[in-house]
């Protein structure tokens, strides 16, 4: 039997899945709820497993990630360090950024699992970016989503 609380029985690939066939109101109670702060840090702690490191080679840089619409009203803030082909993050940021996404708890959810496409986030108010807007382009292209 698996332990519920035993996230590394996710798998990616299924759990995109699901996403897909999930309403965003079901999606956001779930965010809302005390499973938020494990789900967030799954997938933050994934990133580093899903860098494609051919695509990474020279990169050095920092992306902040603040994941809005907290219960509490606030947000949650993961930093990704991209650094000699590989992906390193933390829930307390300590460098500067040279990319900030800003973005809902579902549109996050969807983003990451191939469900929702960046551009169009961006394009329609979903998803704010500061800093390099032509990095930021070129990040997704740095890590293999599951679909």
């Amino acid at each position: 039997m698996t332990d519920p609380g035993d996230t590394t029985a996710v798998d990616p690939r299924e759990f995109a899945a699901q996403l897909s066939n999930t309403p965003d109101e079901q999606i956001a109670a779930g965010m809302n709820s005390e499973a938020r702060g494990v789900v967030l840090d799954e997938i933050f702690k994934r990133m580093g497993e899903h860098l494609r490191p051919e695509t990474a080679r020279g990169v050095d840089a920092v992306v902040h990630w603040k994941i809005l619409e907290r219960p509490d009203g606030g947000h949650d803030h993961y930093e990704l360090v991209i650094k000699d082909g590989k992906a390193t993050v933390s829930d307390s940021p300590q460098h500067e950024p040279r990319v900030t996404f800003a973005v809902g708890a579902v549109d996050f959810l969807k983003l990451v699992t191939g469900n929702a496409n960046g551009p169009i986030l961006f394009t329609t108010g979903k998803l704010k970016i500061s800093g390099d807007l032509v990095f930021a382009a070129q990040i997704a292209g740095m890590f293999r989503i599951p679909k």
